[in-house]
């Protein structure tokens, strides 16, 4: 949560949670930014940026990345490179000075909604 209770234009509708499948990356255009949304298998929904940091100009996004959890992080791996990116934070597995940006995402009545881009704060 971050506290903000703006307006709701800081949330953007994306999808039905319904529609989206466990364990699988989908792609949105979300305040002009190409963003993958992952549904875990709690139900919990990550939204992060499609792009991999260690893919040359052209690669495949980290949507179509394996989803699964290490030492209790879920993460998805990038499809070209197998580098493992936390959901929730963005921060890469086995760089931790690599990361995604990661997006606040809340689920409401049935409805995905991305907001802005998380602070990191470390």
């Amino acid at each position: 949560m971050t506290g903000r209770s703006g307006p709701t234009e800081e949330w953007q509708p994306v999808c039905r949670l319904a529609e989206l499948e466990v364990a699988r990356g989908v792609t949105a255009l979300v305040h002009g930014q190409a963003i993958a949304i992952f549904r875990g298998p709690d139900d919990e929904v990550y939204a992060l940026g499609n792009h991999d940091p260690f893919a040359k100009a052209g690669g495949s996004g980290i949507a179509k990345g394996i989803v699964g959890v290490r030492d209790a992080v879920p993460f998805v791996a990038s499809p070209a490179h197998k580098h493992a990116f936390d959901l929730r934070t963005g921060r890469c597995l086995e760089d931790a000075h690599v990361m995604v940006p990661a997006y606040d995402v809340r689920v409401v009545e049935g409805v995905v909604l991305v907001g802005h881009r998380k602070v990191d704060a470390a």
